[in-house]
């Protein structure tokens, strides 16, 4: 294929979807896949934008007809990606970016062994700690479960492609900036766009 597939993993508080959300506005050609959820809408989540959130009974007929591309159960509640979605923007030529855990991501390297895969950590243990209490969404006993969680989360970068520090969010944004565009520059995806010059010089 000649778009790009890109997974964005991290632990809950990471900042990956405040990145994901300037990455959008900062490079053209890029769209991220929403994905489906069974949890309720959070404060300001708009259904179809953040998340499309349907109902356990229809997650699971999905899951039986083998409609997702990729699906895990984190905290009690489903979260999963339609293949068909994903398929679509690609071939349209855009490159896709799925926000997943490492569950859905290790899924989508098995199906699609050339997705670019990117795992993005915080500072601290006490930095992750003080955005989760931040959101000021969360009990201290969810924010405890939620860091336990976290921790096995983050083991997993290991598996990843890309590994980036969220300590000072523009060095970070900068970082994934540069990933994309390395990987727009793979000798693949430059024939397909540069075939007519490439035919021309040889």
């Amino acid at each position: 294929m000649s778009a790009n597939l890109f997974i964005i993993s991290a632990a809950s508080g990471t900042g990956k979807t405040s990145l994901v959300s300037e990455l959008l506005k900062s490079v053209e050609g890029l769209t991220v896949s929403v994905s489906h959820t069974t949890r309720s809408p959070r404060p300001g989540e708009i259904d179809g934008d953040h998340y499309h959130f349907i109902d356990t009974k229809t997650f699971e007929e999905h899951i039986k007809n083998g409609h997702f591309l990729e699906h895990a159960q984190v905290f009690e509640n489903y979260y999963g990606t339609l293949l068909q979605t994903v398929e679509a923007q690609l071939a349209d030529g855009l490159d896709v970016i799925l926000e997943i855990d490492w569950q859905g991501a290790e899924q989508v390297a098995k199906r699609l062994p050339d997705a670019i895969s990117i795992f993005i950590l915080p500072p601290s243990l006490q930095t992750l700690h003080h955005r989760l209490s931040n959101r000021g969404q969360d009990s201290e006993e969810v924010i405890q479960k939620r860091l336990a969680g976290a921790i096995l989360e983050m083991s997993q970068h290991q598996n990843f492609d890309y590994l980036v520090i969220n300590d000072e969010f523009e060095v970070a944004l900068r970082d994934l900036q540069s990933i994309i565009r390395s990987a727009r520059l793979k000798t693949t995806r430059q024939r397909q766009q540069q075939a007519a010059l490439i035919e021309a010089l040889i």
